[in-house]
Parts: structure tokens; C-alpha cells; sequence
């Protein structure tokens, strides 16, 4: 191979149609990361069943389109409910009684993705699944270097509502408030009648949710496969962990991540640009650890 084959020259507008893209792809990272930021940044638990989250999320909407016939915007908040239940349920059962173990809470979330995979897979079959998307989201933009499906638009405005939501329920209510108590000190938000257990099973129950409506999205624009969440943990996790741990960093680190592994993609290919940027976050965090924005509070 050359290295005019392996090497795009520079032009700019295909150059400025993937940034375009490496937007979508920021919506993306960011929607799988956005339930994972909010778990492991309150409860500090590395939940590694979160890919398995989505996957459920997918085949919720596709059950949801396929049985009942409901439309794809509607299973959005259903998706979130269903997934919302079962996080619930594994907080409750597994979760709960491995605070403050994370190399245990680890193990079983890992040991509780395989067996979301399998059960999915003896349920529905190892064969592909298809979410239906709606016909008003079957168009294209384009427009000089703009070349945008509407599903890719829709995933975008999406992630914008999904993170405004989230900043308003943290830091603009009663709940949030109790949220960052908790995060901050157990202890002394215990004192002031704040009931930790219970905001870690709200907590635990939101980032399902959002990981649920993350999977109805991505059940419209690619494949479902029982093996899917797969595919989207490693992302989840590099975007939290450069980030800091933080809503805030999590959408910077996001940004950050899906422009250069455009950027990458864009004058290489895919393969070669995962590689140099995974490369990049292994040298960021040996020289700053602590991510991007790092926490002002010490979780005790």
C-alpha cells in the first residue's frame, strides 16, 4: 500500500463535512456515556453491564415497534421507564449490598452482562433485529460540505435535551441537591436527613433510563445484535474517565474524543484512527489522571 492510498490530502470541504460528522459522532459517544457519568460519578460504581443497558434499550423499542405496534418517539420515554425498572431491580438486588467493594461491584456487573446477553440471545436469537425508523426522520441535509441523514440530526438534538435535562435535575432541584450532598459527604448529608440509600437507587435508576433511550436510538441506526452494548462500552467509559467524572467534562472529553477521531478517520481510515486516539487518551490520563475537569469534592 501507498501512502497516497493510506493518506488522504487535505480539501476542504470534505475536511469540513467530517467535522459535521464527528458531531454526530459526539452525540453518539456522549448519549452511551451520559447514564454511565451519572452512576459512577454519584455511587462511584463501575458498572460494566452499562452496554447491556443499551442493548435492553434497543430490544425494548423493538419489541415495543414489533408487538404492540407503538410508534418509535413513544418507545423513547418507554424505553427509559422499562430500563429505568430494571435498574432498579439490579441496584436493589446486586448493587446495594457491594458499596464501597468496587473490585466485587466489578465483577458482578460483568458477570450480570453476560447473562443479559444470553438471556437476549435465548429469547430472541442470535439472528439480527430491526428498529423501524419513522418516515419523517427519512430525509437527507445537504447543502455545500453538509451531508446529514435525519436520524443522525434527530441523535443530536437528542443528546442536547438529554444533557440539559440531566444539568437541570442536578443542579436546579431539591434532588440534585441531595444528589451532590451525597456525593460529597454520606456521612454528614445522613445528618441532615437526607436518605443516601435511596437517592443511590434514584441515581442508579436515571442512568438506566438514559442508557435505555441511548439504545432505542441506536436500535434505529444500526443493526441489534444480543452482543451489541459491546460496542459501546469502551467509548463510555474513555469519555467519563477524561472527562473527570463530571457532567461537564463528560461533554467536553465527548466533543473532544468525536472530533479528533474524525479528524483521524478523515486523512486514514476508522481502524487506524481508534488506534492513534486511544493511544492519545493513554497518554493524556499518565500525564493527568484525574481527567479534564477534575473533582472539587472528595466522595467520603
Amino acid at each position: 500500500m501507498s501512502v497516497n492510498d493510506f493518506w488522504t490530502p487535505f480539501a476542504l470541504l470534505p475536511f469540513l463535512n467530517a467535522l459535521i460528522i464527528g458531531i454526530s459522532l459526539i452525540s453518539i459517544w456522549l448519549i452511551a456515556a451520559l447514564g454511565l457519568t451519572i452512576i459512577y460519578g454519584t455511587m462511584g460504581v463501575i458498572n460494566m453491564a452499562h452496554g447491556e443497558f443499551i442493548m435492553l434499550g434497543a430490544y425494548s423499542t423493538y419489541v415495543l415497534q414489533t408487538l404492540i405496534g407503538i410508534p418509535f418517539l413513544l418507545c423513547l420515554p418507554l424505553s427509559f421507564l422499562i430500563l429505568a425498572a430494571i435498574g432498579w431491580v439490579i441496584e436493589r438486588g446486586v448493587i446495594r449490598t457491594l458499596y464501597r467493594r468496587p473490585l466485587d461491584t466489578l465483577l458482578a456487573t460483568w458477570g450480570l452482562s453476560l447473562i443479559l446477553v444470553q438471556g437476549v440471545r435465548l429469547i430472541f436469537g442470535g439472528e439480527p433485529q430491526y428498529v423501524g425508523v419513522p418516515s419523517w426522520l427519512n430525509f437527507q441535509i445537504q447543502a455545500d460540505f453538509i451531508h446529514l441523514s435525519g436520524l443522525r440530526l434527530f441523535i443530536i438534538v437528542m443528546a442536547i435535551v438529554m444533557v440539559a435535562v440531566t444539568w437541570f435535575l442536578l443542579y436546579r432541584t431539591t434532588l440534585g441537591i441531595c444528589v451532590r450532598a451525597v456525593m460529597q459527604d454520606k456521612e454528614m448529608a445522613a445528618s441532615f436527613g437526607i436518605d443516601a440509600n435511596r437517592i443511590y437507587s434514584l441515581t442508579f435508576c436515571y442512568g438506566a433510563g438514559l442508557a435505555g433511550v441511548a439504545g432505542s436510538m441506536f436500535g434505529a441506526l444500526k443493526t441489534l445484535f444480543p452482543d451489541m452494548g459491546g460496542g459501546y462500552i469502551v467509548e463510555a467509559f474513555l469519555v467519563v474517565v477524561v472527562g473527570g467524572v463530571q457532567l461537564a467534562g463528560s461533554v467536553l472529553s465527548a466533543s473532544l474524543l468525536g472530533e479528533l477521531n474524525s479528524i483521524f478517520s478523515y486523512f486514514t481510515n476508522d481502524t487506524f484512527a481508534r488506534f492513534v486516539l486511544f493511544t492519545l487518551v493513554v497518554v493524556f490520563l499518565r500525564i493527568r489522571p484525574q481527567g479534564l475537569l477534575a473533582e472539587k469534592m472528595t466522595r467520603r
